[in-house]
């Protein structure tokens, strides 16, 4: 198994690859959103009294916005999966620490947790036929 195997795992259906597409554009948009308010101010999104460090804040932007993009065109879809699967998990982690709620009006990990499963999928899955990724990774022969 080469290392392109491990990291692109083999295309599924064509309907499958249908719905892999429609939930890349829903997510990549919805990280594309929520990554541009945090990438016009990457070090200091937080506010002043973040708990987070302004490295790590850049890193989240980052990965949301660059993630969203990703995930849109289809391309390196794996690295930023994984990059989203941390930035979520960190995300739901901060919530639950702070004790909100699973659903709230207010703050809530529920979105996080969300994101990190799509992300996930993505991950495990790869991005389908109607990707970049497929399109310059496909086996041939």
């Amino acid at each position: 198994m080469t290392l392109r195997d491990r990291i692109f795992p083999p295309p599924v259906s064509a309907r499958g690859s249908a719905a892999l597409l429609a939930l890349r554009l829903v997510a990549g948009a919805a990280f594309l959103f929520h990554g541009w308010h945090k990438i016009q101010h990457p070090f200091t999104w937080m506010g002043a009294k973040a708990t987070m460090p302004g490295f790590l804040q850049a890193l989240a932007a980052l990965s949301e916005f660059g993630g969203g993009l990703a995930l849109v065109a289809g391309l390196l879809v794996p690295l930023a999966s994984l990059g989203l699967i941390c930035t979520m998990a960190v995300a739901a982690w901060t919530h639950i620490s702070r004790g909100d709620p699973f659903v709230g009006r207010g703050a809530s990990f529920e979105p996080a947790l969300l994101y990190l499963a799509v992300a996930l999928v993505l991950f495990l899955v790869g991005p389908g036929r109607y990707s970049l990724d497929h399109a310059i990774f496909r086996r041939r022969g």
